[in-house]
């Protein structure tokens, strides 16, 4: 079913607004100076963005607890800021720091942090899905009232481990939400060329029900998503929900992106959905100067955690082995 907002752009209370707006803007901001960062050398291996997609990302973690847990794939920035991972940590643990999250050895594609319930972004498409499930039975089993949230793009759809979880949740009624990020493109293909349904049809086949929203819609996905997120908790089982938006960046930094046609490229803006929101603070009369502020505070974050990054120790070789092998203890 397509959940078309309930609540008017005026029912919104302005401090809400204006939290999307701060959380939003730190993702994009946050990704604006990795790539530079990455491009000056500063940031080891590879990176992939989800600029223009901050809208799901902001709009599902605002209708979760702490106590949720949440599971990434490969372009995870915004579902890791949004679940609360500290700004300066992520940016030593990005930048490859002993002091990072994870010391250094997650780098972007594997950022992790269990205090605030994120289990970890994930270099393999639909690895995080079946980690999100299992969080999802151990929340059932605690009976602690938890939920876990699945995150994935539409390139996952054609994953043997999507469909294998979707029948375990459906089949125990896990308490999950499975959010499918559908921005069109599976790497550097059209979706539709490398899977032949849609993941609202996949999820029926297995008696999961589904809902769709525009995903350069903050309001609109958070309404949606507090909607399904009430439901898991009650007892109803896994949900899917569709979020429809647009990736403005290439498959990976750096990625030419010849393959797409060049009034796709230039179409984007028209979707960004932090300009959306922007406009429905404007018309709400929001004092210009309260926007300004936001965004004078979110670049002196990012400076601060720039130069945090940059104050890191590398990490210690002969530590490198740690936590790969387990002691041999003699008997």
């Amino acid at each position: 079913m397509r959940m078309s907002p309930t609540k008017s752009d005026n029912s919104v209370p302005i401090s809400q607004l204006l939290e999307f707006y701060e959380r939003m803007l730190l993702v994009r901001e946050a990704e604006n100076r990795l790539s530079k960062l990455f491009a000056d050398g500063e940031v080891p291996g590879f990176i992939h963005l989800s600029v223009g997609q901050e809208a799901v990302c902001v709009g599902v973690t605002s209708a979760l607890e702490t106590r949720d847990t949440l599971a990434s794939n490969h372009r995870g920035h915004g579902h890791a800021l949004s679940k609360g991972v500290e700004l300066n940590s992520f940016f030593l643990e990005v930048m490859g720091k002993e002091e990072g999250i994870c010391g250094g050895r997650g780098g972007s594609m594997h950022v992790a942090d269990m205090s605030v319930g994120m289990l970890g972004a994930n270099g393999i498409v639909g690895a995080g899905i079946p980690l999100a499930v299992g969080s999802a039975l151990a929340h059932q089993v605690q009976e602690n009232g938890a939920i876990a949230v699945a995150f994935f793009g539409d390139g996952a759809l054609a994953e043997g481990v999507l469909h294998e979880s979707f029948n375990l949740a459906a089949l125990w009624k896990l308490p999950i939400l499975f959010v499918c990020e559908n921005n069109g493109w599976s790497e550097f293909s059209p979706t539709g060329r490398q899977f032949n349904a849609n993941v609202r049809e996949l999820a029926g086949v297995f008696g999961i029900p589904s809902a769709f929203v525009d995903g350069d819609d903050v309001l609109a996905v958070n309404e949606a998503a507090s909607e399904l997120v009430t439901a898991i908790r009650a007892g109803e089982g896994p949900y899917v929900l569709e979020c429809v938006t647009h990736r403005v960046r290439g498959h990976f930094e750096g990625d030419p992106q010849k393959y797409r046609a060049e009034s796709e490229i230039n179409s984007l803006p028209d979707h960004d959905p932090i300009t959306k929101l922007e406009t429905i603070i404007s018309k709400r009369r929001i004092p210009k100067k309260e926007v300004v502020a936001i965004r004078g505070t979110i670049e002196a974050r990012i400076n601060a955690a720039v130069e945090a990054g940059r104050g890191g120790n590398a990490p210690d070789f002969s530590r490198a082995k740690a936590d790969v092998y387990t002691a041999v203890e003699e008997v």
